[in-house]
């Protein structure tokens, strides 16, 4: 999606709606043409994690269509941003010397910045053995020239650059559940980037980022923070803390399904009486003031977390100011919670919506400059600082034409050329699922192989930058092996049953029965196994474990006799002896013979 005379469709996909916004950049304002929001019909995304790619797609589709309608043409392409409880920053610092005095070029800096963020990226990777992460933003924090403090080197003559760079990243997961349920809606992903990101290009201009100051984006599912500090973005971070908490309080103290509670709390922002219908078919009239009141303490705590995480953010200080967006941002005693668990005045606690969008126009529409929209609109915007031109590469021998936002990597190509995602990174190979005790259970597959990629005939990766007339082919990655499983290297194997046996202590290891049947530590998980283990042995099991015949045995247990099949817990007294007779039977053969 270019500028100029096309328009730019932003999408903020998010835990409770999508949003989505189409406009164009002319004379550093942004015009809209066209806006929609639309709910998710079910809990498809859940801490800003997409769960059901298939409903989420669904989704986008009608918002795509819904815009495509408003402005009379198709949409082919989006700008996205991601979020999610699983975020990862990184600060690294970087090096770069020169053999004697150069002139610094845009190439140079461009350069320094991708060395830090691939450090983070293998320092990242290297430290976790279960996910793989991919990059979605990186901030510079500072820049330094033969060791001085800089904002900007390109143009300076240096023989050392330096930079401090804070990278993001999530892991593959959920960049490939994005992406996903974009083609679900037959898009393209034009960008990435961060939600924070997106935001702050609207609610912090540059010229305020000198001051340290905090973006709070409040949606259903996740709070995303951003910090900034001495004209630059010094921390991310996100928590799964946000409006569907205080809607899942509504649902437990009125007694309502998740729908009718985000009805409740939505209404409570005006002065009228709330009428609804509890589970039980019974009708409430419900005042906006009991409703703020039975949230409080739910809102308290949030605000509450996200004070502290920003202090966290900020080097353990408060920041001086707060701007607040997103549509979970406005519950009632949301921004003076956050101005208490931060001791600041709460006039420096803001929510920002129409404030930030003073170089936003509506274009033929009546559009709405809300808290709602800053993501999205910020996402569009985003586009924008990013270089308008176009190269040309070769994808396994075929010709594309590219947006060249300065950094095209492997992996864009591969999205714009149509290749299968799930080709690109390792495949797992069959799970397995069974239950224990009654709950299921899941292992998943070993990983395989990922895709082997070559620019050039040399080898790369899904993030080396592509230049103009690259030639980049791609061998399909591998599916990793089948889960397996033995019953001993399950967590509840390890345990064991400790009672006494003649006065002496004994230690079992727990049973497990598969499908009705006693299987040892050795047997092989199968598909749909129901394992159960077992807090007892039987007197026959025990003396089996002792390697002690049961013959010609007198067996109590607890002082009392029993059987074979008579049950043994944790802490039972077990006791066995001869029986009298044992001995005047093994004696008569002997008399018959005498006689």
């Amino acid at each position: 999606m270019a500028a100029g005379n096309h328009y730019v469709f932003g999408l903020d996909i998010g835990t409770r709606s999508v949003v989505g916004t189409v406009g164009y950049m002319e004379r550093n304002r942004f015009k809209i043409v066209a806006q929609c929001v639309k709910e998710h019909d079910t809990r498809a995304m859940i801490d800003g994690q997409i769960h059901d790619i298939h409903k989420v797609g669904e989704v986008i589709r009608f918002v795509k269509q819904e815009l495509e309608f408003q402005i009379k043409r198709p949409l082919t392409e989006v700008c996205i941003a991601a979020a999610g409880r699983v975020l990862r920053t990184m600060n690294t610092h970087v090096e770069q010397e020169f053999a004697e005095e150069t002139l610094l070029t845009n190439e140079h800096v461009y350069s320094l910045d991708m060395l830090g963020v691939e450090r983070a990226h293998e320092e990242l990777n290297n430290n976790s053995s279960e996910q793989q992460f991919y990059n979605v933003g990186y901030s510079v924090v500072k820049y330094y020239l033969n060791g001085y403090e800089m904002t900007s080197m390109e143009g300076h003559k240096g023989r050392k650059i330096g930079a401090d760079i804070l990278s993001t990243f999530l892991p593959e997961e959920v960049v490939e559940g994005l992406y996903a349920a974009v083609h679900e809606a037959d898009l393209e992903v034009a960008s990435l980037t961060l939600e924070p990101i997106a935001a702050i290009q609207l609610a912090i201009p540059e010229q305020f980022r000198l001051l340290n100051i905090a973006l709070v984006d409040v949606g259903a599912g996740t709070s995303d923070i951003c910090i900034t500090k001495g004209g630059s973005i010094i921390a991310y971070g996100m928590i799964p803390l946000a409006g569907d908490e205080v809607t899942e309080k509504i649902v437990e103290k009125c007694l309502v399904d998740f729908k009718t509670a985000e009805k409740i709390k939505l209404a409570a922002s005006k002065k009228k009486d709330i009428n609804y219908k509890d589970i039980m078919g019974l009708k409430h009239t419900i005042s906006p003031k009991e409703v703020i009141d039975m949230v409080k303490g739910t809102v308290i705590r949030m605000s509450g977390e996200i004070a502290d995480k920003i202090c966290e953010l900020n080097g353990g200080k408060p920041v001086s100011a707060v701007f607040v967006v997103g549509g979970g941002g406005k519950i009632s005693g949301f921004t003076d919670g956050l101005a208490e668990g931060l001791k600041i005045p709460k006039e420096r606690v803001a929510i920002r919506g129409q404030e930030v969008m003073g170089n936003i126009d509506f274009v033929d529409i009546k559009g709405k400059k809300d808290a709602l929209y800053v993501t999205p609109i910020g996402i569009c915007m985003n586009f924008y600082n990013q270089k308008n031109s176009f190269i040309f590469v070769y994808f396994n021998g075929e010709r594309l034409r590219m947006y060249d936002n300065g950094h095209v990597t492997v992996l864009d190509a591969a999205m714009q050329y149509g290749f299968d995602n799930n080709a690109l990174f390792p495949r797992r190979g069959q799970e397995l699922v069974f239950s224990v005790d009654g709950k299921q259970r899941v292992i998943r597959g070993e990983a395989g192989d990922g895709a082997v990629i070559y620019i050039n005939g040399e080898e790369a990766n899904i993030q080396s930058l592509v230049l103009q007339n690259d030639r980049i082919t791609i061998e399909e990655s591998t599916y990793g092996a089948a889960a397996t499983c033995q019953i001993q290297n399950l967590p509840e194997y390890k345990g064991s049953i400790a009672f006494e046996v003649n006065g002496k202590p004994v230690q079992c290891p727990k049973f497990a029965e598969v499908n009705g049947e006693l299987q040892s530590g050795y047997y092989e998980v199968q598909q749909q196994d129901d394992i159960k283990f077992l807090n007892y042995y039987t007197v026959s099991q025990v003396m089996q474990f002792l390697d002690i015949p049961m013959d010609g045995l007198t067996i109590e247990v607890n002082n009392e006799e029993a059987g074979p099949d008579e049950k043994v817990y944790e802490n039972f007294k077990m006791r066995f002896s001869v029986k009298a007779d044992t001995f005047a039977n093994l004696e008569a053969p002997e008399e018959e013979a005498e006689q």
